[in-house]
């Protein structure tokens, strides 16, 4: 991947979280309603309340207490006829509805039945960007796989290159995930990578988390130049060998020097490149192994002069020899 599609891929994920913490104009976002049989979801799969999400509280037989609110910044809510803030931030919607519950029961009303909704669900996004059909943030207040959500993102668009790049950094909700000693997760970002081949398989498939972006880079290129029959660049969508772009070039032109090809290399961290020569004679012969080329390689395929010249006599011989016997009588 390019250096400046990955920085341009991190520092989205930060921009992403400052937009949700300020509250600013968020970006383009699709909610995804959760199935009917949502209410057999596990207690785990339920969606969480966060930060700026919107709740609809109802207090049946009690329309005067019934009232939209939202999170506070804090992670609470305040209601009518309850002194103190009530923590809704990390709560499924039933235990949040279970604690309004107890509040009311304890100082206001005998025997209270109480539910909640959260009508706009803004703290747990995932994002899809890169070389998607429709890249964006998309709410889902279930469980999701990677390949579900790369389906609902349009599936990556034909420019998309082989790999893709998942970052876990975590949801405004601030609901934090516990291993088994109890120890909350990191608030670092964690990057993981996966052959984008092997998702649309299925052969992999991470379980997302509110908060996670993918990303799909372009495919990388090389380029082929020189005694080829097309010239130009050639994406890299799989890893590709010497002779695989040489291929994709089209294959060779007559007269072509094998036993020196060159690949000019950029060197880390600098604009010079390391020069390497291949025999293409001794690659066919499995003399030696064919290279594995890297993105931004230049092959530079040279013609053979002398085989050029010969090759050149043959063709005006050839052309010549027709008009030669027509003249005899």
């Amino acid at each position: 991947m390019r250096a400046g599609n990955f920085s341009f891929f991190i520092l989205a994920l930060f921009v992403v979280s400052s937009i949700a913490v300020c509250g600013q104009t968020e970006p383009p976002i699709t909610k995804i309603s959760a199935p009917a049989s949502a209410a057999a979801q596990s207690q785990e799969e339920r969606y969480r309340i966060g930060f700026q999400d919107s709740l609809a509280i109802e207090v049946f037989r009690h329309p005067e207490l019934t009232q939209k609110v939202s999170v506070n910044s804090n992670g609470t809510i305040n209601l009518f006829r309850i002194g103190s803030p009530i923590i809704a931030v990390c709560k499924t919607e039933r235990e949040l509805a279970d604690a309004i519950t107890e509040a009311y029961k304890k100082d206001y009303l005998r025997n209270p039945e109480v539910q909640v909704t959260a009508v706009e669900q803004k703290s747990q996004s995932f994002g899809v960007l890169g070389a998607v059909e429709k890249p964006g943030f998309y709410y889902i207040a279930r469980k999701v796989r990677l390949l579900e959500l790369l389906s609902y993102a349009g599936g990556p668009n034909k420019e998309a290159g082989s790999n893709i790049i998942v970052a876990r950094g975590g949801s405004t909700s601030n609901c934090k995930e516990t291993d088994a000693n109890g120890v909350a997760a990191s608030d670092d970002i964690v990057t993981m990578n996966f052959r984008l081949k092997d998702i649309l398989q299925a052969k992999t498939n991470l379980v997302m988390q509110p908060g996670d972006i993918v990303y799909i880079g372009d495919a990388d290129v090389l380029y082929v130049y020189g005694n080829v029959n097309k010239q130009g660049p050639v994406k890299i969508k799989e890893p590709i060998t010497l002779t695989q772009a040489i291929a994709s070039a089209e294959g060779l032109k007559p007269a072509t020097k094998k036993d020196k090809v060159r690949v000019f290399r950029l060197k880390e961290g600098s604009m010079q490149r390391d020069e390497f020569i291949y025999n293409l004679k001794e690659i066919d012969a499995r003399k030696v192994d064919d290279p594995f080329l890297q993105p931004n390689d230049i092959v530079a395929v040279s013609e053979d002069t002398t085989k050029s010249i010969i090759n050149s006599l043959k063709n005006g011989l050839t052309q010549g020899v027709p008009s030669l016997f027509y003249r005899i009588p």
